[in-house]
């Protein structure tokens, strides 16, 4: 819920209006609070656990796509880390358990990039485009300013370092993954 600094419940609420900036309706939006879970970036999330409430999830949603970290978890958050092992766990280990439950839902990656990469903007289109990668997503500057509102009302979670983010973040332009 990511009570962190003991700010889960507003976090909850910033977390639907930046979907509802995203056209996501908060009837599509769930939120874990699982005391096994708690968001804390220097805490590495059982895998095991994480996993198996990703592929309820899936299930329950009937998704076909997911999206998440890759290794590095883009900022190095733990948290972050963790989920992305617990998806390569659900999508290379459990993929037959029970049998079919991902079948036909594909896992997409988001890069991680060197820290001068991750603040050059939009520069790094012309970086992204020839490098490899299965899937690249270069936003608009409608759906880049629509990103950053998203992001915004993540007001609890703007410190210094998120507005740098907000200014010059590849990210809010430009994104390459790959698939799982």
């Amino acid at each position: 819920s990511g009570n962190y600094y003991n700010q889960g419940e507003i976090r909850k609420k910033e977390l639907e209006q930046s979907c509802c900036v995203l056209g996501i309706p908060a009837s599509d939006v769930t939120v874990i609070d699982h005391r096994d879970l708690p968001d804390d970036p220097a805490v590495e999330w059982d895998t095991q656990l994480l996993a198996t409430l990703v592929l309820k999830h899936i299930e329950a949603k009937n998704i076909n796509l997911v999206v998440t970290f890759d290794a590095g978890g883009v900022s190095g958050h733990a948290n972050h880390v963790s989920l992305y092992t617990a998806v390569r766990y659900s999508a290379c280990t459990l993929l037959w358990v029970p049998p079919g439950l991902l079948q036909g839902c594909r896992v997409l990656v988001l890069e991680s990039v060197n820290l001068c990469r991750k603040y050059i903007s939009f520069l790094d289109v012309l970086i992204s485009c020839l490098l490899p990668r299965d899937a690249l997503f270069i936003l608009t500057e409608e759906e880049t300013e629509q990103a950053k509102r998203a992001m915004q009302c993540h007001r609890s979670q703007l410190l210094w370092f998120r507005q740098l983010y907000l200014l010059c973040s590849r990210y809010l332009v430009v994104n390459s993954l790959r698939l799982l």
